[in-house]
């Protein structure tokens, strides 16, 4: 299960469950990057959450970084 490269959905997904394991998601300044990073990449967080239903295991696994 490898991911392509350069998958806007995937770096975001990453970061956020990367704040969420830290259980930083609801901090400001997580939202402050968080959002600046959707807005950079294109993407809504609707997407984000989208793509983790589908790739939750890949995305956990990078977050945890072990990819």
């Amino acid at each position: 299960m490898s991911r392509p490269k350069k998958d806007p959905l995937f770096g975001a997904a990453v970061l956020k469950v990367a704040f969420g394991m830290r259980q930083d998601e609801n901090v400001e300044g997580f939202r402050f990057v968080y959002e600046g990073v959707l807005r950079d990449l294109g993407v809504t967080d609707e997407e984000v959450e989208a793509y983790l239903e589908k790739n939750r295991d890949l995305v956990m696994a990078a977050a945890r970084g072990k990819t």
